[in-house]
């Protein structure tokens, strides 16, 4: 029986060196666990573009397809900011996300009970949480038609259009109440069904689905008032499952209160394949930060995390994922921190390469 397959693709700027201590962490389950993986790399973003003179190859984006799993780093950069829209990094990303049908955006929002002085809400409002927000990604108003600038009298109009099938919103339904099967049994469904017929709809085929999951308690809020209950309460959440649009306000609202962005993991997956796993990219929430590249601040926990999120959703090895987001909980309660964590008094100041030994270490210590 042939190894799991999986695609690095370091990208740019702090993507290769986080993508580094990612490669410890693989090496030491293939040594350790006995859970050896066939690792390629290739080039996205920038990187592929400087040699290539396109953000993604069609070779890269075959090998991408045939793989169990492909884990990114980040992309982009103001180097490439004059690039034609065509042709900038993100493009690289986003024909990934549009080829492998990659329909439902896990974000989870876990705050480390070390890193709770870190968020701008108090310690009792965040401390210990531990929510997932699932975010339906190929479709709703960034995709819809009609769309565009157009001249209406004298003036223009810009034009976007949410639009969602009664089978685009079931299949990233049942993504969520599947998820929430695996947690606490809980799901929330966020839309603005007071005033959008495509909520209305989201809110009807969301409901139906849950027929099928009689275990799992189903609500329903408006989107907007879920915004504030985040920043109340989030506690209250467990699972939340949105559209396009929404899922990107609120991810981004929710990454905020665990106090890091580069803390923050992240799963896009799509249909299941022959071997019943669904196509999957990993990839943390941060940017490439190209004012830090190559001076070994960056934190490269975010990409370890979503190494995790793999193990769970790709490679079906759930107790693995657990022993290492607790290697990482263990270092960051030992008071190691990356720049971008610095602050608190006693904090350990450690490099980019310094965490990733300290995690690998902590694994050691879990055997």
């Amino acid at each position: 029986m042939s190894n799991p397959s999986l695609l690095i693709l370091p990208g740019d700027g702090i993507g290769p060196e986080v993508m580094t201590e990612v490669r410890k962490v693989i090496d030491w389950y293939g040594t350790k666990r006995d859970m050896a993986f066939d690792v390629s790399e290739d080039l996205v973003g920038g990187s592929a573009y400087d040699a290539h003179g396109t953000p993604l190859t069609d070779a890269t984006m075959a090998k991408a397809q045939e793989v169990d799993a492909v884990l990114l780093g980040a992309v982009g950069g103001p180097k490439y900011d004059a690039l034609d829209f065509s042709v900038k990094p993100e493009r690289g990303l986003l024909r990934l996300r549009k080829e492998m049908d990659l329909f439902a955006n896990l974000r989870p929002a876990q705050c480390f009970d070390a890193l709770a002085d870190f968020s701008s809400l108090k310690r009792d409002v965040v401390a210990g949480l531990d929510i997932v927000i699932v975010r339906e990604l190929t479709s709703g108003i960034y995709f819809g038609e009609p769309r565009g600038i157009i001249e209406d009298g004298n003036e223009r109009v810009g034009i976007n259009t949410q639009r969602y099938t009664e089978s685009e919103i079931d299949r990233v339904a049942r993504n969520a109440f599947e998820l929430a099967m695996r947690r606490n049994r809980k799901l929330c469904s966020m839309e603005k069904a007071n005033v959008m017929e495509s909520g209305v709809l989201w809110r009807e085929v969301v409901t139906e689905v849950g027929k099928d999951y009689p275990e799992v308690e189903l609500s329903h809020m408006y989107a907007d008032a879920g915004a504030m209950q985040l920043c109340r309460w989030p506690k209250q959440f467990d699972v939340i499952v949105t559209d396009n649009l929404f899922g990107d306000l609120l991810s981004d609202a929710a990454a905020m209160l665990t106090g890091s962005l580069g803390m923050l993991p992240s799963a896009s997956l799509g249909a299941p394949m022959a071997n019943g796993r669904p196509k999957a990219l990993y990839e943390p929430v941060h940017g490439s930060a190209p004012d830090i590249a190559g001076q070994g601040k960056a934190n490269p926990i975010a990409c370890i995390l979503s190494f995790a999120m793999a193990l769970r959703y790709s490679f079906d090895a759930g107790d693995e994922a657990t022993r290492l987001e607790q290697a990482v909980e263990k270092v960051l309660a030992d008071g190691l921190r990356t720049a971008d964590l610095l602050g608190e008094e006693g904090a350990q100041p450690v490099s980019t390469a310094e965490m990733g030994d300290a995690i690998v270490a902590a694994l050691d210590a879990s055997l």
